[in-house]
């Protein structure tokens, strides 16, 4: 990544990622304290104390360093699908495929988590969604083959 390359995020997206930092940010001085106690206890080759708070701090640090690097380059994308009706980032889209209904949300790259079913405007399905209207048909290759899908509502 390089530091020109803007991050496209919804709000709610925007505002997790600064809520991790936070916590994370609160757990770097805790991180810190647990190391230097643990330093305290003697050899340092053989104290698995040190070992596993140093491995917490680096966690920590890289994580707190990775999102202010992400929070610098992130641009929020207006939700403009619900008002021109169009799938766009942010959007809540129902699609369907023989009679089964799926809600997904269409979200940035770094947001996504298929789990929540909270997928990426990048991704197969979510490029083949992206401008489409209700009632479209839409297809792609999944790992399975091609997959038509029909919107049917967009929030």
């Amino acid at each position: 990544m390089t530091a020109n390359n803007k991050i496209s995020m919804t709000q709610s997206g925007l505002d997790e990622l600064r809520e991790e930092l936070e916590k994370l940010q609160v757990k770097e001085p805790q991180a810190i304290e647990r190391v230097t106690k643990a330093r305290e206890f003697g050899d340092l080759s053989e104290n698995s104390e040190y070992h596993a708070a140093r491995e917490d701090l680096s966690f920590i640090q890289g994580r707190i360093e990775e999102l202010e690097e992400m929070l610098a380059r992130v641009k929020v994308i207006e939700q403009k699908g619900k008002k021109n009706g169009h799938v766009d980032i942010g959007c809540e889209v129902t699609i369907s495929m023989n009679g089964s209904d799926n809600v997904y949300t269409i979200v940035g790259e770094f947001e996504a988590d298929p789990l929540k079913k909270r997928i990426s405007h990048d991704s197969p399905l979510g490029k083949a969604l992206m401008g489409k209207k209700i009632g479209e048909s839409v297809e792609f290759e999944a790992p399975v083959g091609k997959v038509q899908y029909q919107i049917k509502h967009i929030r």
